[in-house]
């Protein structure tokens, strides 16, 4: 039995990494899914130790924003670590260049994860809508939602919700 989401109230704080957009029907096909090629460039182009400050939480995030609506909706999905505030001078970026995404503060529901990757958070995921299916008084905000891993095999999958 999975264990129960812990809600805590999350600051703002900015990740700095590499994105894609894609959608929740995108990814259920191998032929359009692009997350495993995100994480595939993050790890084999050593992204973590490129990027400004290098992580100093050492932790990885993968931040999921601007969603175009809810969960049928396309989103982008940012591989990265922290980075102080004010990073992105807003100057124009090549493509491959990285971006930086702020998370918003409010209130998260927290999913831990533990085991190999990827299934691990494949089933984390798959407990989050479950969760969300049986609880339909609670809405997510379709804001900003994040990974935090704390290694490679654990994940604390945090969900943004209406307060």
């Amino acid at each position: 039995m999975p264990t129960p989401p812990v809600a805590l109230h999350i600051p703002a704080f900015h990740i700095s990494g590499v994105s894609v957009r894609t959608s929740n029907r995108d990814e259920m096909d191998p032929a359009t899914a692009r997350l495993g090629g995100l994480w595939d460039a993050f790890f084999s182009q050593s992204w973590e130790r490129k990027l400004p400050s290098a992580g100093h939480e050492r932790r990885i995030f993968g931040v999921y924003s601007a969603y175009e609506s809810n969960e049928q909706g396309a989103f982008d999905v940012t591989a990265g670590v922290t980075v102080p505030a004010g990073s992105d001078d807003g100057a124009a970026r090549a493509p491959d260049a990285p971006r930086v995404v702020s998370v918003l503060a409010g209130d998260y529901l927290v999913f831990n994860g533990q085991g190999a990757m990827p299934q691990m958070v494949i089933d984390t995921w798959g407990e989050i809508w479950r969760y969300f299916a049986a609880n339909p008084q609670v809405q997510r905000r379709f804001a900003t939602d994040f990974e935090a891993y704390d290694g490679p095999d654990q994940v604390a999958i945090h969900i943004g919700i209406v307060a």
